[in-house]
């Protein structure tokens, strides 16, 4: 694959960074006019990190809303918290946020991509590009990611606007109205608008959104900042002696906890998916100086709370109560605007997931893993706009109906871990392939890299296997069906295309068939579509049968997709004559892009092939 960052690299098993792929425009930011120069290079990343803080940190950057007081409530049930139990919990989280998230994704996994791009189905592309074969194994790990992403897709709009509209219940004016059916109605509701408005595109509003979550970024470290003066001492939970000493002391307890504690990294995949409408540098950017010192910051005052509030349960010889860390966070006159600040955070990172969804459906279409959909472009200059309207409407009634069965954000996230987790097992272990087939690490060096990740993988998988009885199973049951469908589609079209091919007459042998029975010519040109240009088509065959009639050109047709995400203009078409009748001709694109035959029989017209398009 000339051009992809990982060939480039194969030499050395260092981390060194390599030249940073030219990112396509992204969908979510204007077109920007060319310019030269460092100046200019460092705006343009300056930019595309804000970018990337509206997009592809919507969904992390929105945990704190509920992660750290599902994992403080888990470690609670085991009979009360103390100081030790906060900082216990407090620091998995931060080495969570540092070795999945900070070392796993944004330093090692963006620099396996294919041609700029990320995400399962592009590693699952490269890792069968390293092996120089497809395999069976490669594609049920590339399958299965994609489908564990679908579910993904259900949970976490559902559990993020939920989240931010059950902080109705910490304002005072309004609290006694609140119960967990309006918190549901008024979910459903701007979920349910939100899906309606897809049709119509987001590049209006998408343009916001970068400048809206750096703001949030701000807002959510600074009130952390601001909390953290009760307990400075909450720094302490840098040390990872207090993690490892909470698992130590609590047993099973401490196992359920992890569960929750990996709530704190839920979107990573994101930072990989998403590096394709960004690059690898903005997005690394924005995270190492920005999402994870904001959200850091943002753990730590919530942690600065929970310690003064056990401080106080034991002064007073009462229990600690169950409290909404983070919006009890932010003073009480200006809460209902922090709330409403949340909640337009909670919909930017569903957008975000739902644009994913779509995005994904391209892709496995391309790949042959779906079958034909109907795929709209909103936009008329940015590729990445676009809508699928079956994927849109299952996702819509996908959500509505776990606000539904949950009710409450808490229930809700005791299912949303188990898809996150699975995918990453998947990208985890076919980054080893990558590591050791196409960086060329030697054996030793590729297990031990990667053994660490998998290990820290499995067990978040395991802890978020125990809670498959009170949600784990809805991610895993739309993974299981979505698997079924891209299986059945991906056999039955290979049973479908060796029948085919076992019925067909070599295209070969048929030009020696009419060399010796010449039939009737009709003027003109005939293009036949066609998946297997070595054989003749079905359609030529029905008009020599039938019309007993040969066009005096004939072109067979090939559309292929590519490992590749895209294909340059120069690369397109492909053209090779067979005889004076017959002649072959490939039309390449990569499994992001999208074909447009008109347009590429134009490239063809350019090459020598002359023929009336309108008369064709």
């Amino acid at each position: 694959m000339a051009g992809s960052t990982p060939g480039a690299e194969a030499a050395s098993p260092s981390l060194a960074p390599s030249s940073e792929p030219v990112a396509p425009p992204s969908p979510f930011l204007p077109a920007a006019p060319a310019a030269h120069g460092p100046g200019a290079k460092k705006a343009r990343t300056l930019a595309l990190s804000v970018g990337a803080l509206g997009v592809v940190f919507g969904d992390i950057g929105t945990s704190p809303l509920y992660a750290f007081h599902d994992a403080l409530a888990q470690a609670a049930a085991g009979g009360g918290v103390s100081r030790y139990d906060v900082l216990g919990v407090l620091s998995l989280m931060v080495w969570a946020l540092i070795l999945v998230v900070t070392v796993k994704y944004v330093l090692f996994l963006m620099r396996a991509d294919n041609n700029g791009e990320g995400g399962v189905l592009s590693l699952m592309a490269l890792t069968q590009h390293a092996l120089g074969r497809r395999t069976l194994l490669i594609f049920i790990f590339g399958v299965l990611g994609a489908a564990l992403f679908y579910g993904d897709s259900i949970i976490t709009p559902a559990i993020t606007v939920l989240s931010a509209v059950e902080g109705l219940k910490t304002i005072h004016a309004v609290h006694h109205l609140v119960n967990t059916r309006v918190t549901m109605l008024a979910t459903m509701v701007i979920l349910f608008g939100l899906f309606m408005v897809q049709s119509r595109g987001t590049q209006r509003v998408a343009n916001a959104f970068g400048p809206i979550m750096c703001l949030w970024f701000i807002v959510i470290g600074g009130l952390g900042v601001w909390h953290m003066a009760l307990h400075p001492g909450v720094f302490a939970a840098l040390n990872p002696w207090f993690g490892v000493k909470f698992l130590g002391d609590h047993g099973f307890i401490a196992f359920l906890v992890l569960g929750a504690v990996f709530l704190t990294v839920t979107g990573a995949e994101a930072l990989y998916a998403d590096m394709g409408h960004f690059g690898r540098w903005p997005i690394q950017f924005a995270w190492l100086f920005f999402a994870l010192p904001a959200l850091m910051l943002n753990y730590f005052g919530q942690g600065a709370m929970a310690i003064d509030a056990v401080d106080s349960a034991r002064l007073h010889h009462h229990a600690i109560e169950d409290v909404n860390w983070f919006f009890t966070m932010a003073p009480d006159a200006l809460r209902p605007y922090f709330l409403v600040f949340a909640l337009v955070a909670s919909v930017i990172a569903s957008q975000a997931v739902i644009t994913g969804a779509y995005s994904l459906t391209q892709q496995a279409v391309q790949l042959g893993l779906l079958p034909r959909i109907d795929i709209k472009r909103t936009s008329e200059t940015l590729a990445g706009q676009i809508f699928v309207p079956q994927i849109n409407t299952m996702l819509m009634l996908g959500v509505l109906a776990v606000v539904v069965l949950f009710r409450t954000s808490d229930a809700l996230s005791n299912a949303y871990g188990l898809a996150v987790t699975g995918t990453m097992v998947v990208t985890t272990s076919l980054s080893f392939i990558v590591v050791r087939r196409l960086w060329k690490w030697s054996l030793l060096a590729a297990a031990a890299f990667i053994l660490p990740f998998i290990t820290l993988d499995m067990v978040f998988l395991t802890s978020n296997a125990l809670k498959i009885a009170h949600g784990g199973w809805l991610p895993l049951g739309v993974a299981i069906v979505l698997f079924l469908v891209m299986w059945t589609w991906t056999r039955g079209a290979r049973i479908l295309t060796d029948k085919t091919r076992r019925d067909s007459i070599p295209i070969n042998d048929l030009t020696e068939m009419l060399k010796a029975r010449p039939p009737n010519r009709a003027p003109g040109t005939a293009i036949f579509l066609t998946s297997d240009p070595d054989v003749a088509p079905v359609a030529l065959m029905h008009n020599l049968k039938h019309n007993k009639v040969l066009h005096e050109k004939n072109v067979l047709l090939t559309v292929k997709t590519l490992d590749r995400p895209r294909v340059a203009e120069n690369e397109r078409v492909t053209m090779d004559t067979i005889n004076a009748d017959f002649r072959k001709i490939t039309i390449a694109y990569g499994f992001m892009e999208t074909p447009n035959v008109p347009k590429a029989l134009g490239v063809c017209r350019k090459q020598g092939l002359k023929f009336d398009i309108m008369s064709t």
